[in-house]
Parts: structure tokens; C-alpha cells; sequence
């Protein structure tokens, strides 16, 4: 039951991360306003704490599922999984900063200034991290079905 429940709160936490990350889409147009400007901030914090939700339960899965560690490591649309979600970690790093260099700004109830360049950046960032986060499922689909055992 437990494992049951381990897989539904990791499943959850990738729908929450989608969502917040769709959020972050809408949300960020310039001109910024104050209260978007906190919103996208905090919105970007509580993606944070999902996608770490998202790597724990995922690694609790990895170690205490019924397949076993061997399983995971002898499959390569797995290691592609994981390579994916670590990109998407890696490239999340610019919005992050992005939104947390408005931390004096929006203390001082200033509407944080961003370059057009800047911006757009950040969507094409977040539009490739939505992208990639679409494919992650279908290798899971592939996964469940076999495919991908090295060494077959």
C-alpha cells in the first residue's frame, strides 16, 4: 500500500509541476507589474519544492519498488528520464535567479525592471523545460512496456 501511495504523491507532483511551470508561461509578460512580479516569484519557489518532491519520491520508487535498482540502471529510456529532469533542473536555474534578483525590488514595493532580451529568454526557457516535460512520459509509457533494457 505503500509503494502505492509513493507512486501517487510522485505522480501528483509531476502534474502539480507541469501546472506550476504553465503558471510561470502565463504569468511572465512584460510589462511587469508588482503583484505579478511576487507571484511569478513564489510560484517559482513552490516549483522548487515540487520538482524536489518530484526527485524524492521518484528515488523512493527507484529503491523501493518491486523492480529493483537493477531494473532502473539496466534501462535507458530511464537514465534518459533522468538525464531529462536533470537538464530541466539545469536550465531552470535562469528563471530562478531571474525571479529571485527581484527579491530587493519587490521589498521595497519597486516593480523589478527586465530587459526585453531577458525576458525572452526566460520563455524560451520555460517553454523548453514544458516541452521536455511532455516527453518524459511518453519514455515512461515506453518503460512500462519494456522497452529499453540495455543489453536485449
Amino acid at each position: 500500500m505503500s509503494q502505492a501511495i509513493v507512486a501517487y504523491l510522485h505522480y501528483l507532483s509531476i502534474f502539480v509541476l507541469f501546472a506550476l511551470l504553465s503558471i510561470e508561461h502565463v504569468q511572465f509578460k512584460l510589462p511587469l507589474d508588482l503583484l505579478r512580479a511576487r507571484s511569478l516569484m513564489i510560484t517559482d519557489i513552490a516549483y522548487g519544492v515540487c520538482a524536489s518532491v518530484v526527485l524524492l519520491t521518484g528515488t523512493l520508487r527507484v529503491f523501493w519498488s518491486g523492480k529493483g535498482l537493477d531494473y532502473y540502471l539496466n534501462n535507458s529510456l530511464f537514465l534518459s528520464k533522468v538525464g531529462l529532469f536533470l537538464l530541466i533542473g539545469t536550465i531552470s536555474i535562469v528563471p530562478t535567479f531571474t525571479f529571485l534578483n527581484w527579491r530587493n525590488d519587490l521589498h521595497a514595493g519597486e516593480v523589478p525592471q527586465v530587459s526585453a532580451g531577458r525576458a525572452k529568454l526566460v520563455i524560451m526557457i520555460i517553454r523548453a523545460e514544458l516541452l521536455v516535460l511532455l516527453i518524459m512520459p511518453l519514455l515512461a509509457v515506453f518503460m512500462a512496456r519494456g522497452y529499453g533494457v540495455i543489453g536485449q
